[in-house]
């Protein structure tokens, strides 16, 4: 009968220093309510780990084990993270109270959560985007305002079907000047149908344009010149892609006009510049296996960076296959 008794003994024990902890949190500290409601609910969990243990005998061992119950019950790495580390400070109260000798979650780090695959359009959405040519919501109203719809128009065309064509980060896409020169970090090489930019490390490299892409980036010329002022400075003078008032077009800008020349070109998905650059990567490795040169376009300096799209060609070929395989549907 003596083993009933003392983990009772224990588990009081425990409970009456996760009752101080909580007081401490409270009054001293000053947590928040709601991060209160969390600290007991993970304090709760640990006691009925632990109702055989004192606080001294609970180890790292312990502690591993039941992150490992956690994580066989489906709990997620987030999840798991979080009550670690109300665990963690309940210790460390606990040892600045001289009530442990060591603090048995210090070196326990919850499971890694699986990196989320980076979202592509499929390759039908990718192409309908960059084609998309939009129209004029309200023909035959003033000319001025005529034409600054038709600027804006031919500006967002140029530059989605860019980013599709090429995979540019769209810092690289803004940074882009229209010829090259000394102080230029991106230019268009029109002869050769290339763009060179400078990306992450400083790392300069030189891309393909595709002829639709070559193409609309000219019709995009021919608005610029008449968005060009003569009293902007030698930055905008040089910039490719220009906003209403004249100078380097922003990053906030490309997003935020991409997204609405989805939303008119009838995608569903909250399109970004960086989703076409995923896509122009995922759509490329689709058809050509070529990992490598993958990496040399985008710009990768390792290749474990770009083997992320080799998992979306996986999830691809999973979907052909069970789509297509007439033994790849389960019968209910």
């Amino acid at each position: 009968m003596s083993a009933p008794a003392s983990r009772n003994s224990d588990s009081a024990e425990l409970r009456a220093l996760a009752a101080d902890y909580l007081a401490h949190a409270q009054t001293e500290r000053r947590l928040a309510e709601g991060t209160l409601v969390n600290y007991r609910r993970d304090l709760d969990d640990l006691l009925q780990r632990a109702a055989a243990l004192t606080a001294a005998q609970i180890g790292a061992q312990h502690i591993r084990r039941w992150a490992a119950q956690l994580h066989a019950a489906g709990m997620s790495p987030r999840a798991i993270a979080a009550r670690l580390s109300a665990w963690r400070s309940f210790f460390r109260w606990m040892g600045r109270q001289g009530l442990v000798a060591a603090n048995p979650v210090q070196d326990v780090r919850a499971p890694k959560a699986a990196k989320p695959l980076p979202k592509a359009l499929s390759v039908d959405q990718a192409v309908a985007l960059a084609a998309y040519a939009p129209q004029d919501p309200a023909p035959g109203h003033a000319a001025h305002r005529a034409e600054a719809f038709a600027a804006r128009s031919a500006r967002v065309h140029a530059i989605a079907e860019l980013l599709y064509s090429s995979g540019l980060r769209v810092s690289e896409l803004t940074g882009l000047d229209v010829r090259a020169s000394a102080a230029a970090r991106g230019w268009i090489d029109w002869d050769a149908a290339e763009a060179t930019v400078t990306g992450k490390g400083n790392k300069r490299r030189s891309v393909p344009i595709g002829q639709p892409a070559l193409q609309a980036l000219r019709q995009w010329l021919a608005h610029r010149t008449a968005l060009l002022r003569p009293d902007t400075d030698a930055d905008a003078q040089a910039a490719l892609f220009l906003g209403a008032r004249g100078g380097r077009l922003t990053p906030q800008r490309v997003w935020l006009e991409l997204r609405e020349h989805a939303k008119a070109a009838g995608l569903d998905a909250r399109v970004h510049p960086h989703m076409l650059r995923h896509s122009f990567a995922s759509h490329l490795l689709q058809s050509s296996g070529d990992l490598r040169a993958v990496q040399e376009l985008l710009g990768h300096s390792s290749i474990a960076t770009t083997q992320v799209y080799t998992r979306l060609d996986f999830q691809h070929l999973a979907k052909v296959y069970d789509a297509a395989h007439p033994r790849a549907r389960k019968k209910p």
